[in-house]
């Protein structure tokens, strides 16, 4: 459901006009739909109906406060992999009884910050970490529930840099292993062998792989249990994907999960999911404006004000936003670069995009950007980091602010002997 669209030729999200926004944030700004944020999330719940079932958001694909209580107000966990992540999981009022603790190099202070926290379960990713875990958890004289994260070797059949469940990635135990590292870790003081987790990339636009993960997953278990170990949860991950063009078709919640339930129902576990990307992308657009109509020998160029440190995607993955006028138009649509004013030739947006024509000081709209985009942004060539606003209805409200050039040159500090 699109929750951005044209009312009497002009761009709205929900009952905003985006224009009205832009006048009083200024651009470029990231632009969130509260309603769109709640009606990816209950597609999941209704999808997998009455099974035991916790979702827990994936922070990394947004962070801002706002994101994350919306969907701690729907009921949502998170799923964090810095202490920083978790941090605002627990500031957002997620309770740490629905916090997952991923990532590959945890470190000592940030297990402990954990376990003082009291969160729901570790997804350990390597043996190292393993005995890591049981040393703090140890000596602090608490107890770790423990997922051990399983590296499949399944091609996710994703982009290379968001693979993740393949054996040559850095991330997880390879499954051929994990019989002996479950009986090593229920030797361990302070560790409680609770499940199996994996993830096996991002932004999957096929079941199959999952299929053949949860399958691999799934005897697994049967083979632990067989082996004395009651595992009783099973973190299937996220890595659902969004539709980025207009004829990309991903799955839809309603098939995963019922796909989900015929691999994994007759073991009784409960199951996790950490959903970022699908929850968030396409609540989320970028909203800029041209500051430049400028005819090249071979292009033409639509130079606007954001640029490729606030949505690194399009450089880093060459990633394909849609890019739509605030203002509705009948005329033929033009061929444009779309560029930023960064100072790199991977400050691009589009090529060759066909958009509809455009003049200096018009408003467009860089679409499914909810996702890695605002969190990725950085403040390359000193440019500020744009502001991100949440509408509600007919509400919206800016929940970063736009710093100042004061405030981003104040982070420097000179050594003494510059500073006298």
């Amino acid at each position: 459901m699109n929750f951005y669209e044209y009312r009497n030729g002009e761009m709205v999200v929900e009952n905003v006009k985006i224009s009205t926004i832009a006048e009083e944030v200024g651009t470029p700004f990231y632009l969130y739909s509260s309603a769109s944020l709640a009606y990816q999330y209950n597609q999941f719940i209704d999808a997998f109906g009455d099974i035991d079932l916790l979702i827990c958001y994936a922070v990394k694909a947004n962070t801002n406060q706002a994101v994350i209580k919306t969907f701690a107000e729907l009921g949502a966990g998170a799923d964090v992999v810095s202490e920083g992540e978790m941090r605002r999981a627990l500031k957002a009022g997620v309770p740490a009884s629905k916090i997952v603790y991923s990532g590959v190099a945890k470190t000592v202070d940030e297990m402990k910050f954990a376990l003082e926290q009291g969160i729901y379960q570790f997804n350990v990713e390597s043996e190292p970490e393993l005995f890591r875990l049981s040393a703090v958890a140890d000596e602090m004289k608490k107890t770790a529930d423990i997922t051990f994260r399983v590296n499949p070797d399944v091609d996710a059949k994703t982009h290379a840099k968001i693979s993740t469940g393949k054996s040559e990635n850095k991330f997880g135990v390879p499954w051929k292993n994990i019989r002996s590292l479950c009986a090593d870790g229920a030797k361990l003081p302070g560790i409680n062998v609770v499940g199996l987790d994996l993830h096996i990339g991002s932004q999957i636009t096929e079941l199959d792989p999952f299929e053949e993960a949860f399958i691999r997953i799934s005897e697994l278990v049967e083979t632990l249990r067989e082996d004395g170990h009651d595992i009783t949860r099973l973190d299937l991950g996220g890595g659902l994907g969004i539709p980025y063009e207009g004829d990309d078709f991903p799955p839809l919640p309603k098939e995963y999960a019922e796909m989900v339930k015929r691999v994994t129902n007759h073991l009784g576990c409960r199951i996790i999911i950490e959903p970022g990307r699908f929850l968030v992308g396409n609540s989320g657009v970028l909203v800029s404006k041209v500051v430049y109509v400028k005819k090249g020998e071979e292009r033409k160029f639509l130079i606007i004000d954001a640029a490729m440190n606030d949505l690194v995607r399009p450089s880093m993955y060459d990633a394909y936003h849609g890019i739509d006028p605030i203002k509705e138009t009948n005329e033929p649509s033009t061929l444009y670069d779309v560029v930023g004013p960064v100072c790199e030739t991977g400050d691009t947006f589009a090529t060759n995009r066909l958009v509809s024509p455009m003049e200096k000081g018009d408003l467009l709209a860089i679409r499914s950007v909810g996702a890695y985009g605002a969190v990725m942004a950085s403040t390359y060539n000193t440019r500020k980091l744009v502001p991100e606003v949440i509408v509600n209805n007919e509400q919206f409200a800016v929940v970063r602010p736009r710093p100042s050039y004061d405030e981003i040159i104040g982070l420097d500090q000179l050594p003494p002997w510059l500073s006298e």
